[in-house]
């Protein structure tokens, strides 16, 4: 489709289009922009796009939160004029280079709570930046340029350059950069700054694989490590190849740690893998299905202890399952994920007490599963507690899930015979009546809904 149609435009003659373009740059600002790059030559391209970074600059005119997206995207054009118009890479640095230097007059005339404009420094002109960098001969001279935006980054966009320094420059720029940052941060009064050029250091020496550096930069940054930091020195030795020195820094988090757990184990499993430690390996995996079980975390286990395995081990598991006295609604999504239809019923009447419906998605999929399979005790206790909750914490913008859950109620007992030691549909009714008749707008919805 979009072929046809150039070979129609492209059988229009070239004064045709011609005219409709500059019809098209009258009525819109773009296409008058469009039109102003295409036929200017390289210089008045760079110089147009000085021009309009000067303005920026200069400019004490507010952009409202409604009004950034589309400034953003005025940016975004800006970009890609220059992209489009300046070929020679040391010159696209320089002026790309020239764009973030605008960041004061941008962002600091600029409501960005929705990040729009900040993403077009972190994304477009990055990718423009690398482009132009991956392409000039004279890395000394780019790694200098990301150094000097880098010595003020206001509005932490800058150092975004430093982030992606590794795809466009050899590790010997970059080690040249690490050495200028160390003394800077050597030569730091401020603690604060200190910590900002031994940030850009650590980013640096992640992406050459120096791991040894990362550690002790990461050191001289905080007295006292934390369990984020343990783990990610751990990642950056892991990354670089050091297997033993990666784990020997996870073993100095205590085990019953609890914060960030999940990036800990995640390593370790990778840890394990490369030293070929199926014991562990095994172990760990065991407790990280246990503690989330799912069919992604089943499978996961299954690889390593084998799928032959599978039976084995649903088995255990639905049977530690049904053992413990407390609700997790994970497990029970889990029975159901297993085809465990019989036991998640079991599951769910024996803990009804603990049925909570504030956790909203779960308590709905649950209720909504057990209606469709039949049970309609179980799936009428779990939409009593969706209704519960609402009713409970009077929250009016939900009434009309209320009521929907109490039609469903109103449906369900009809075809219940059997109610345990459960109240029926009357008794309940009643009781939250009594509890929540004063909350007229609902019941008035739900008669009306009769």
């Amino acid at each position: 489709m979009k072929n046809d149609r150039k070979q129609k435009l492209m059988g229009l003659g070239v004064e045709r289009l011609a005219d409709a373009l500059l019809e098209l740059a009258v009525q819109s600002d773009a296409a008058g922009d469009l039109v102003e790059r295409l036929i200017a030559t390289p210089r008045e391209n760079i110089q147009r796009f000085k021009e309009k970074l000067f303005s920026l600059r200069r400019s004490q005119h507010f952009i409202g939160w409604r009004a950034s997206s589309g400034f953003a995207r005025e940016l975004e054009a800006l970009l890609q004029g220059l992209k489009a118009g300046v070929s020679d890479p040391l010159t696209g640095v320089e002026l790309v280079a020239a764009f973030y230097e605008t960041d004061n007059g941008v962002l600091g005339h600029c409501d960005d709570s929705s990040g729009h404009v900040g993403d077009v420094f972190r994304y477009d002109a990055k990718e423009l930046f690398v482009d132009y960098a991956s392409r000039c001969p004279d890395k000394d001279k780019v790694a200098a340029t990301i150094l000097k935006l880098n010595r003020k980054d206001d509005y932490g966009v800058r150092d975004t350059l430093i982030y992606c320094a590794g795809e466009c420059l050899p590790e010997p720029s970059i080690r040249t950069m690490i050495s200028a940052l160390q003394k800077l941060a050597d030569g730091e009064a401020d603690e604060y700054e200190k910590r900002h050029h031994l940030m850009l250091i650590e980013s640096l020496a992640r992406q050459i694989k120096d791991a040894k550096l990362f550690e002790q930069s990461r050191i001289a940054s905080w007295e006292k490590l934390s369990t984020a930091a343990h783990i990610d020195i751990a990642r950056v030795y892991l990354e670089s190849g050091d297997v033993q020195t990666a784990y020997s820094w996870l073993g100095k988090i205590p085990e019953d740690e609890t914060y960030q757990a999940s990036e800990r184990d995640k390593l370790l499993l990778e840890i394990y893998r490369r030293l070929g430690d199926d014991k562990k390996l095994t172990e760990l995996q065991y407790r990280t299905f246990r503690l989330y079980r799912s069919t992604e975390t089943l499978q996961e286990l299954l690889d390593v202890i084998g799928n032959d395995r599978r039976d084995e081990v649903i088995s255990t598991e639905v049977a530690q399952i049904l053992e413990k006295p407390e609700l997790r609604e994970s497990d029970a999504e889990f029975l159901i994920s297993i085809g465990k239809i019989d036991e998640t019923e079991e599951y769910l009447l024996k803990r009804a007490e603990k049925l909570d419906g504030d956790f909203y998605s779960s308590m709905l999929y649950l209720a909504e599963t057990m209606e469709a399979e039949k049970r309609n005790l179980a799936a009428t206790l779990i939409y009593r507690s969706l209704l519960n909750s609402i009713l409970e914490r009077g929250y009016t913008k939900a009434y009309h899930h209320g009521v929907r859950y109490l039609k469903k109620l109103d449906k369900l007992a009809v075809s219940i015979k059997q109610w345990k030691n459960f109240d029926n549909h009357e008794a309940y009714q009643d009781l939250i009546y009594q509890a929540h008749g004063r909350k007229r707008s609902f019941w008035s919805k739900y008669k009306a809904k009769k």
